[in-house]
């Protein structure tokens, strides 16, 4: 998979403040206030930064915990795990394969039939219809 690498400056001109702090900075969006939070419509779930399929929207499942959530992504290779030790914790935290977006953490807590739990920003996702 071919790399997009963009400044960030180049980031902030396309994307929206939320978006930026979010996906280039690591930041989050507060619980419950992403608009793919409830979300129940089919589809795929692509990076809002470079467009790369991420998730199917059959994966998602509703944890409870205020961000949509996922419990596999739609490949392997979609997506880098990272080992996070900010805010006084270890987590992995998971952003885009091909232009490094943060999109969130994944947990080991999740449903059959990967016990996982990715755990995603919606201002980092775009639902789009099925192909």
């Amino acid at each position: 998979m071919k790399k997009i690498e963009k400044t960030l400056d180049e980031w902030r001109s396309m994307l929206d403040p939320e978006q930026y702090q979010v996906c280039r900075l690591k930041g989050t969006e507060r619980p419950f206030s992403g608009k793919y939070n409830s979300e129940r419509r089919d589809g795929i779930y692509h990076c809002i930064c470079c467009g790369l399929a991420l998730f199917d929207a059959q994966t998602k499942f509703d944890a409870g915990c205020g961000w949509p959530s996922f419990y596999a992504p739609i490949e392997d290779s979609a997506m880098i795990e990272i080992r996070d030790t900010s805010h006084g914790m270890i987590r992995t935290e998971v952003t885009c394969a091909r232009c490094d977006a943060h999109l969130g953490h994944v947990f080991p807590d999740g449903p059959p039939p990967t016990g996982l739990r990715y755990c995603i920003n919606s201002v980092c996702i775009d639902l789009r219809p099925r192909d």
